[in-house]
């Protein structure tokens, strides 16, 4: 049987013998409080919020496939791909329509954005969020997360083959890209310390290089909105992550331009 806190304390205070039963009993108790708090430890490394509220992460479906599971059954099918545009990305996509919806109102843009989510889980959810949906074009902006360390450490060369990997189902499936290049971020709120504004920097050339290469359309949102830290403008977005509304509209011609050159290329 074991001791209630308590009583252990009454132990310790009336300074009476413990018996080996006690004794081995406490081991237990330790060891338990000592797994427990070994586990919590690891998961609050992996899963790291961006800010509150702002990371959908579900350790029950940890691509988000439901997400958008009912959003997508409900969207009108369309034919010979019609004139659809897919925003693929994260907290900043999914924040975009939040931010802005007259943007995306009377258009036929998509959000398909999830808070919190790293270029892996978007990977594994880009058939059903953005092939199954049938569109001309999809607007991918990613990898600020997976700089950020949210599901665990990474690299550079990670994150861009996996990027390269979206790029490369999109143009099987006659799907045009558009990709952008990760917004400026001279710290995370939610993670200080990791230095990501080089880490961006180079992934950014890294992206930049790919699409010269391969003919794909690039959107260059880092150069103009990067201050002098390579951190993003106060002007764009107060936490130095997220763009808000005055960033939104900066980036909407940006990526208009994007999209109408993206449709002109066969």
């Amino acid at each position: 049987m074991g001791l209630s806190p308590s009583a252990i304390l009454l132990l310790c205070n009336q300074h009476q013998p413990v018996s080996s039963g006690q004794v081995e009993c406490l081991k237990q108790s330790n060891m338990k409080f000592l797994y427990l708090f070994t586990a919590l430890s690891i998961l609050s490394m992996i899963n790291v919020p961006e800010v509150e509220g702002q990371d959908n992460y579900d350790p029950n479906d940890w691509a988000n496939l439901n997400y958008y599971k009912s959003a997508n059954a409900a969207l009108t099918p369309i034919t010979n791909h019609g004139d659809r545009v897919i925003f693929m990305g994260n907290s900043i996509t999914e924040g975009w329509l939040k931010a802005d919806p007259a943007f995306f109102t009377g258009k036929p843009y998509v959000n398909r954005g999830i808070s919190g989510q790293t270029t892996p889980q978007m990977l594994i959810r880009f058939r059903q969020d953005v092939i199954d949906l049938q569109p001309k074009v999809v607007v991918l902006l990613a990898g600020t997360n997976d700089i950020a360390e949210n599901r665990g450490p990474t690299t550079l060369e990670a994150i861009y083959e996996n990027i390269v990997s979206m790029a490369e189902l999109a143009k099987v499936h006659n799907i045009r890209m558009v990709l952008c290049a990760v917004l400026p971020v001279y710290d995370y709120p939610w993670r200080p310390g990791l230095q990501p504004a080089d880490k961006i920097y180079r992934l950014n050339k890294m992206l930049e290089a790919y699409c010269r290469q391969q003919d794909i359309v690039y959107v260059d949102y880092h150069t103009p909105m990067s201050d002098e830290r390579k951190g993003l403008q106060k002007i764009y977005g107060e936490d130095g992550v997220h763009p808000n509304l005055t960033g939104y509209r900066f980036m909407e011609p940006l990526v208009e331009a994007g999209i109408a050159e993206a449709l002109k290329r066969k």
